[in-house]
């Protein structure tokens, strides 16, 4: 299959390199361009998806963890905080926006005085369920390119390239 593929943007740049300097290995180079520019892509065409919705990838984000936290679709600020890797303030803005939207709401954590607890509405539900289809649906298709047998492979190699990279982080 790779015969077939014609020569993209990232061999240009690494083809450019090998002319000035021949001494560089460039194939991680390669690897991680691709990468690069496959997420940027697909990032978009997440937001494309998302967009009819009224949300973004973020506020996809943010409704999607209180989905997969399963009945009541609730959790603290910090745990959402922790969960996305936002700080405070970032997080504040999307709560701010999604509660805004009718899609969650804030309340008193009955445990904690100080606490808040965030909750999904069943307008945040139905949106996030639509939205949880919609961006598989843009992922299965690029996905598409590949045989079961590739994507199976692709995965395992991503799985095992990711945890090397994060292993000491």
């Amino acid at each position: 299959m790779d015969n077939a593929l014609r020569p993209d943007a990232v061999d240009a740049i690494t083809e450019q390199w090998a002319r000035v300097r021949p001494d560089l290995q460039t194939e991680a180079m390669a690897a991680f361009g691709r990468i690069f520019r496959l997420s940027r892509a697909m990032g978009d065409r997440m937001e494309q998806a998302y967009a009819p919705l009224g949300i973004g990838r973020g506020e996809f984000d943010v409704l999607g963890t209180l989905r997969r936290a399963g009945e009541p679709y609730t959790l603290s600020p910090r745990e959402l905080t922790a969960t996305l890797m936002l700080t405070t303030g970032g997080m504040t803005g999307r709560l701010d926006k999604l509660e805004r939207a009718g899609l969650l709401s804030r309340s008193p954590d009955p445990n904690d005085r100080r606490g808040l607890r965030i909750t999904l509405t069943p307008a945040g539900l139905d949106i996030v369920d639509r939205a949880v289809g919609a961006g598989l649906a843009v992922q299965q298709e690029a996905l598409g390119a590949l045989d079961p047998d590739e994507a199976e492979t692709l995965n395992r190699l991503l799985r095992r390239l990711l945890d090397a990279t994060t292993a000491s982080g």
